[in-house]
């Protein structure tokens, strides 16, 4: 399941989307695409947040391809909560292994 940060709007998740099935993408491209019902200008605005958050690059000429983060939080991997680490809980409330996973088990070994 995605985890939306509350800077994003209902449209963010359509441009990565098209972002990634298209490997790249322009504003111009968008906005011909039917998908969206704000102005090129409003997709040009949104385009530059989701590059800011990492989700998308720039490549110049208006050409914008999809990140690794960006793919990663299309695949519910990653939240892009402001305030919350990048790493979504699995289902049994723990990380993905990836934070504290050379901790060591100290249960059952109390003397």
């Amino acid at each position: 399941m995605r985890r939306s940060g509350a800077w994003m709007t209902i449209w963010d998740d359509r441009i990565l989307e098209i972002a990634r099935e298209r490997d790249s993408v322009t504003p111009k491209e968008l906005d011909e695409s039917g998908y969206f019902r704000v102005s090129k200008q409003q997709i040009s605005r949104r385009l530059a947040k989701l590059r800011d958050h990492g989700l998308i690059q720039h490549l110049g000429n208006g050409v914008y391809v999809i990140t690794e983060r960006g793919e990663r939080y299309l695949d519910g991997e990653i939240s892009t909560y402001v305030d919350e680490p990048d790493e979504v809980p699995d289902a049994n409330g723990g990380d993905d292994g990836a934070a504290g996973a050379s901790e060591p088990e100290t249960q059952g070994n109390r003397q």
